[in-house]
């Protein structure tokens, strides 16, 4: 009788994938160091529940406009103007509360004016094929204008307190600002990768042609994508308004520069280089890590963008290098 037997050879470490694996994670392995060398660097006022509350309600504005950002990238698109309106839908809110209108009323119209703004984006990008760059930077330029008609080019307040309250109440302690950030970020997250349009904007992002003959329509799909994106732009203005106390014809135009570098941080932690919510997040927080831990150390707010700029070039450079290695 003969016993065959099976021989299993062992398998040698995959040391390609290991050393994928930290590649892909230098971004997080950033984000710790620099918490660490600002902890160190601060004295511990860094790592303190209070100080990281701070950063945390000081990225929220930025998380919700870094969230819209990142939909129009993943469709393989840019959106310039998301800054411009997230002010202006701050000021339209700001403006028809102290002409008079509701709470609903104002917030509505605040977000409504981000939906149009997003609707000519999508009008010019996905039907009229205007490079998206050149589209969003025109309506970045008109929306500023109508920023310093509706401001009167100065700060609006003055309304009515409960608004205040929206931008300004703790639940538990947790900054309100904080929870519609998560929120927002958990159901676009949600919408990006468990639902039709979430799958049919990555696939119009990783190729229009390919999605477009799988049976995607792309030009409403994309249409769409800068509409979310001009509306949650919006929302985070009204928030930062409600949050402030005042409107101001720029109150929340640098949120583009920091959502993009948020986005492109982001975009290094996957192997693809695709836009995504959970890198986002990992840019957001380095951000505001940064600026946090700069500000506790006594750098000043001109090097701040200096190293923000830096930081974006880095990004840009690391996804570069990690596509070539995939």
């Amino acid at each position: 009788m003969v016993t065959e037997t099976l021989t299993v050879q062992a398998v040698a470490p995959d040391r390609r994938s290991f050393t994928q694996l930290i590649w892909q994670s230098s971004t997080i392995v950033a984000l710790v160091v620099l918490i660490v060398v600002f902890a160190i660097a601060s004295g511990g006022r860094f790592a303190s529940a209070s100080n990281l509350t701070n950063i945390l309600n000081a990225v929220a504005i930025l998380t919700i406009v870094a969230v819209a950002q990142t939909i129009v990238m993943v469709v393989g698109d840019f959106d310039l103007s998301v800054g411009m309106t997230a002010t202006l839908g701050g000021a339209t809110a700001g403006a028809l509360l102290v002409d008079g209108s509701n709470l609903a009323v104002a917030i509505l119209g605040g977000v409504g004016v981000g939906i149009l703004v997003g609707a000519v984006n999508g009008l010019l990008v996905a039907f009229l094929n205007i490079s998206a760059f050149v589209a969003t930077l025109a309506t970045m330029t008109g929306v500023g204008g109508l920023n310093l008609l509706i401001t009167d080019g100065t700060n609006i307040y003055g309304w009515a307190e409960e608004f205040n309250i929206v931008g300004q109440m703790r639940i538990n302690g947790i900054p309100a600002p904080v929870i519609y950030a998560t929120l927002i970020s958990v159901i676009v997250w949600l919408v990006l990768r468990f639902t039709t349009l979430g799958r049919r904007w990555y696939a119009i992002g990783g190729n229009a042609e390919v999605a477009r003959l799988s049976g995607v329509n792309v030009r409403p799909t994309r249409f769409f994508a800068f509409v979310a994106a001009g509306g949650l732009s919006a929302l985070a203005g009204v928030v930062l308004v409600s949050r402030l106390g005042s409107a101001g014809p720029h109150a929340a135009d640098d949120r583009m520069m920091f959502a993009v570098a948020a986005v492109f941080l982001g975009m290094t932690l996957l192997r693809s280089g695709q836009a995504n919510i959970g890198g986002t997040l990992i840019g957001v927080a380095i951000i505001g890590v940064v600026q946090n831990g700069l500000n506790l150390v006594g750098i000043n707010t001109y090097i701040q963008q200096v190293l923000i700029g830096a930081i974006i070039i880095g990004a840009v450079l690391l996804s570069g290098l990690k596509n070539k290695n995939t």
